[in-house]
């Protein structure tokens, strides 16, 4: 079963910095394009960042060149560094697998999400 469990979050101010964590399960960790999601409030989620399995990466472009998706393969684990933080990234953030296999899995009646994690940020 797939077990997502993200971390990091918290409040901080517009410029500031953050660092959040995925711990995936080994299923869809090891065979997929992991991605970060957000969701702010009376908004759709929206897909943040993409990284491959060997490490190809690409962003939306409202967080292009101030955030970057990073994954450790040996410790299952996706992180999310954001800089320069504004008040629009304010958000609930979530981890998964890329939209794709996000659409296979909701067919065949396994998509789980995570609890996500909250970033504020002030102004």
């Amino acid at each position: 079963q797939v077990q997502l469990v993200e971390s990091g979050g918290g409040l901080v101010q517009a410029g500031g910095s953050l660092r959040l964590s995925c711990a995936a399960s080994g299923s869809i960790f090891s065979f997929n394009t992991m991605a970060w999601y957000r969701q702010a409030l009376g908004k759709q989620r929206e897909l943040v960042a993409t990284i491959t399995t060997g490490g190809r990466t690409n962003y939306a472009d409202s967080v292009k060149g101030r955030f970057t998706i990073s994954r450790d393969n040996a410790k299952n684990t996706v992180y999310l560094q954001m800089n320069s933080l504004e008040a629009e990234d304010t958000a609930t953030y979530y981890c998964n697998a890329d939209p794709e296999t996000i659409g296979t899995m909701y067919v065949e009646g396994n998509l789980r999400w995570g609890q996500g994690t909250q970033v504020t940020v002030s102004s």
